[in-house]
């Protein structure tokens, strides 16, 4: 009989979510017996990769060993989750070995979809087709458009929810202003199609965004969703929300942002809601039908953007739950749903978003932040990272 391993707290993810929350937990003063189980061997700041696609950084400079980062008091177990015992507290893994836990928190992200997407697999970086939206393809983006010498440049938004939710447009921005700086401008369409029915969800900023939009001619497609791509004749095919089909469009640049979803193995398992994700109470994080699970990021149902941002606002307070409800007191600690989204509107311009769970704005800083500024954008490229490995990622930010 295999042996069961156990742990006191037993993590499934070693993404932004998964490292911080063991920093933190075992940053007290009664640290725990604590393991992540994480299959991969590097660790991405991803909200770098827009830049990246936009020729400003190199992808190499997003990744960091993921040995690096996981907090040395915590056993990491290579190795992916498969299934989900809650009622007798145990996870099994791919390789078939099984642990059990006294808590477990669950923070595997989300997952790509290609191939909902009829004919992109396997094109991703040829035919004009490019996508920020993986390790593996960033370099794709930045290639196509240096490649580009005119036509139509058309950005992809897909069906909610998504991890980043303005990353689709904001390598737009860049692509629109590398056009004018390149002078390509007269000679291209800037296209974006989205499933949405407006540029942003939160009114503050959609305003300044929409008056972008007629000021630098972008074409918009709302309520499109892309359904296939004919590499070949550089066609995008896109269907309504209710899946009638309702254009061809032609192009000589193509940004795809994925369908995205729960991890398989969520959408299977006993924790998941109907939509997949992992059951939670919104404010405190805690499962609502096992009380020694939580969740927090991109796999979690808690109903805000899935960005690295929530996930430092996240990351207190199911840490705070977590120990209370294990000290057998009450769970105090709420979340409001904040989240931030950085919107690159081009080369040194950003419209700093942040915003609570009622579409509200939460701003940080004493000026109008739905106006672009140079100030906002060098947080982003330079500030916001050195913050994520060296403060969040530690536990202290």
């Amino acid at each position: 009989m295999t042996e069961i391993r156990h742990h006191d707290v037993l993590i499934i993810g070693g993404g932004a979510a998964g490292i911080s929350i063991a920093a933190r937990l075992t940053d007290g003063a009664d640290p725990l017996d604590l393991a992540i189980m994480e299959p991969a061997d590097w660790h991405y700041y991803q909200p770098l990769w827009t830049l990246v696609g936009g020729g400003v950084f190199e992808r190499e400079s997003t990744r960091r060993p993921m040995a690096q980062v996981i907090p040395p008091e915590t056993r990491w177990i290579q190795d992916r989750a498969a299934t989900f015992d809650p009622e007798n507290n145990r996870v099994t893994t791919a390789s078939g070995d099984t642990y059990s836990y006294n808590y477990l928190v669950v923070a595997a992200g989300i997952q790509l979809d290609w191939h909902k997407i009829d004919g992109l697999e396997g094109n991703i970086g040829r035919q004009g087709i490019c996508s920020n939206y993986s390790y593996e393809t960033v370099e794709s983006t930045w290639d196509t458009l240096r490649e580009f010498r005119g036509g139509k440049a058309v950005f992809i938004y897909p069906r909610n929810p998504i991890k980043c939710a303005g990353a689709p447009q904001k390598i737009m921005w860049l692509a629109e202003h590398y056009l004018q700086r390149q002078g390509l401008r007269d000679k291209s369409e800037v296209h974006f199609a989205s499933s949405g029915s407006s540029i942003f969800g939160v009114a503050k900023y959609r305003k300044t965004l929409e008056r972008l939009v007629e000021e630098r001619d972008i074409i918009t497609h709302f309520e499109h969703i892309l359904t296939a791509v004919r590499p070949e004749e550089k066609i995008a095919v896109f269907e309504n929300p209710e899946g009638d089909q309702v254009l061809e469009l032609p192009y000589d640049m193509l940004h795809v942002t994925p369908p995205q979803s729960a991890p398989d193995f969520i959408k299977k398992s006993p924790l998941a809601n109907e939509g997949g994700w992992v059951e939670v109470d919104k404010y405190t994080t805690q499962h609502l039908r096992y009380p020694n699970i939580f969740s927090a990021g991109d796999c979690s149902s808690l109903p805000t953007s899935k960005t690295g941002a929530a996930v430092r606002k996240e990351v207190p307070v199911l840490v705070d739950n977590l120990l209370a409800h294990r000290a057998g007191k009450p769970l105090t600690a709420r979340y409001d749903g904040y989240a931030s989204c950085p919107l690159v509107t081009g080369y040194g311009r950003l419209i700093l978003a942040e915003f609570d769970y009622d579409g509200n704005p939460a701003e940080s800083f004493p000026f109008d932040q739905a106006q672009e500024r140079y100030s906002m954008y060098a947080l982003k490229a330079y500030g916001l990272p050195e913050m994520y490995w060296h403060g969040m990622l530690k536990g202290r930010a």
